[in-house]
């Protein structure tokens, strides 16, 4: 008769203790699993779990959307485009840890078959012609900038996205692995990783926000990418390793505006692995190039491999104004730079002006170490460390 008690009870806990968080999500004694698609208009949590993402999933203003450690959500290139969009208001918080690491990626393993993650805020920017508000160029044409320094768009640790950089059909409008559009300081970047996607490893689009411990791993484009007078000034600890296809390591704009601000961002590594080509036979094969205004504040920075082609230089000046306003000016600042191999410190976009860095402004190191980041689950990909 005890015994029979004691099941009863044991039956009554289980089955008070579990229950569905909504239609589209089971949770049973294993990983959750579901489907993810459409607007979100209320706040939820994702139990760790196996997810598949349809569509253009969208975070609508005011609702926090939340992700648990250890779970996979997984697009699928046969569905158009999908993509995860955190609308200004809403917040994403992922949960991610170094042992159980949150990832997004695509079924059939294709660089270039979603969006990635797409966040939206309303902190400051500063476009084309010193406008303060713009259009996205992902596809979706939405407004972004504003004037709220301190934004807050959630929190990302732990997060890897794998073969991203959705190209959109009209042949002007691109997703990345990370697109940021005028996030804010308040929202929080850390251990991230962008892997093979078709586009950039990270792009923002002005804001002030910052990113620690980032990895860019086998992006076709650019590592990371900016403009719009981004301007986060905690950033550390950014890693870029090039395989394959790549372009720029870091490729620096501000859309033609003579920005007073600048980013900075302390240790980073930029690496390019041997026989690795720019995509289309592009001329993007420097580890950091500065163009339309493009400034800001680098240091500990360690260089490798940017010899594949000839011309290849660690920092190019791509055009005359910014070698006027941004070098001369002192605007642009590279310290502690470490050069492994025979790559050039620096050349010019053209042959119609000369680079000449002011006193300090450039300065080479024997003993830089660039990126330091601790290896775990977080970055390991089929058994492999993505720190080369």
């Amino acid at each position: 008769m005890k015994k029979l008690v004691l099941s009863l009870t044991v039956l009554s806990l289980l089955f008070t203790g579990c229950s569905e968080e909504d239609d589209e999500t089971t949770t049973t004694n294993g990983p959750a699993t579901g489907e993810i698609t459409g607007d979100i208009t209320a706040n939820k949590t994702y139990a760790f779990g196996n997810y598949s993402l349809k569509g253009i999933v969208r975070i609508k203003s005011g609702v926090t959307v939340t992700f648990d450690a250890g779970s996979k959500i997984t697009a699928n290139v046969a569905d158009g485009v999908d993509a995860l969009v955190v609308e200004n208001g809403g917040k994403l918080i992922i949960n991610g840890t170094a042992a159980e690491p949150v990832v997004f990626t695509e079924s059939s393993q294709t660089p270039g078959s979603w969006g990635g993650i797409i966040m939206y805020g309303d902190a400051p920017i500063v476009g084309a012609g010193g406008v303060t508000t713009a259009t996205s160029e992902d596809g979706l044409a939405l407004p972004y900038g504003g004037t709220n320094p301190t934004h807050n768009g959630g929190s990302l640790k732990y997060v890897r996205v794998e073969y991203a950089g959705k190209k959109i059909t009209d042949g002007t409008s691109e997703m990345n692995g990370f697109s940021f559009y005028s996030v804010g300081s308040g929202t929080v970047l850390e251990n991230l990783v962008s892997y093979k996607g078709a586009d950039d490893g990270y792009e923002f689009y002005g804001g002030t926000v910052s990113g620690k411990n980032l990895i860019s791993y086998g992006n076709y484009d650019d590592s990371f990418d900016w403009q719009d007078g981004w301007r986060g000034q905690d950033n550390t600890n950014w890693y870029a390793y090039q395989v394959g296809t790549g372009n720029f390591g870091m490729e620096i704009e501000s859309k033609s505006v003579n920005n007073s601000f600048w980013p900075k961002v302390t240790n980073i590594t930029l690496k390019r692995a041997a026989g690795t080509l720019t995509e289309n036979g592009a001329a993007e094969y420097d580890a950091i190039q500065f163009k339309k205004e493009g400034n800001g504040d680098y240091s500990n920075i360690l260089i490798a491999g940017y010899t594949t082609d000839a011309n290849a230089v660690v920092c190019r000046i791509q055009d005359a104004s910014t070698n006027t306003n941004q070098v001369n000016g002192s605007k642009i600042k590279l310290t502690d730079v470490k050069i492994v191999g025979t790559t050039p410190q620096t050349g010019a976009g053209s042959s119609a002006f000369t680079v000449t860095f002011p006193a300090g402004q450039y300065t080479t190191s024997t003993t830089a170490t660039g990126a330091t980041l601790t290896n775990g689950a977080w970055s390991t990909v089929n058994g492999a460390s993505l720190i080369q």
